[in-house]
């Protein structure tokens, strides 16, 4: 069965859909993994215990980079974009909940269109160029 334009153009932009979000994790994950001093900071910055600190960066670079190559190759991709759903709401919440601060602002609805993305994966599935797709056609 061949498939047809629309339906190859369709899996074309979920890729490059799941590649454009997956990079933007992977960043912030090598980023943390990178500058760990500075990530507890931040983090410490909305009242988290100094115990936590180091587990809460860990977590973070764990979801966050190991999300984001799940989701590049698009394995369980279903499942691993509501992961990313769930920690991007809810770091939104916690880190950008200062609405007279512009720029807080505008990473709060950043925010919340990456989870706007994150469930149209969940919704309709990494497309073809995916390892869901070949576990799907097997």
């Amino acid at each position: 069965m061949s498939q047809t334009n629309a339906s190859k153009s369709a899996n074309a932009f979920a890729f490059v859909g799941r590649l454009l979000i997956a990079v933007l994790f992977i960043l912030g994950g090598i980023g943390k993994l990178a500058a760990p001093e500075a990530t507890q900071g931040y983090i410490a910055s909305v009242g988290l215990p100094a115990p936590l600190l180091g587990l809460a960066v860990a977590v973070a670079v764990i979801v966050e980079a190991g999300g984001g190559l799940l989701l590049l190759v698009g394995y369980r991709a279903r499942l691993v974009s509501l992961v990313l759903a769930a920690f991007t709401l809810i770091l939104a919440v916690l880190f950008h909940k200062n609405f007279a601060d512009q720029n807080q602002m505008i990473h709060f609805l950043k925010n919340i269109a990456i989870v706007g993305g994150l469930l149209q994966i969940a919704a309709f599935g990494a497309g073809s160029f995916s390892l869901d797709g070949r576990r799907l056609r097997a």
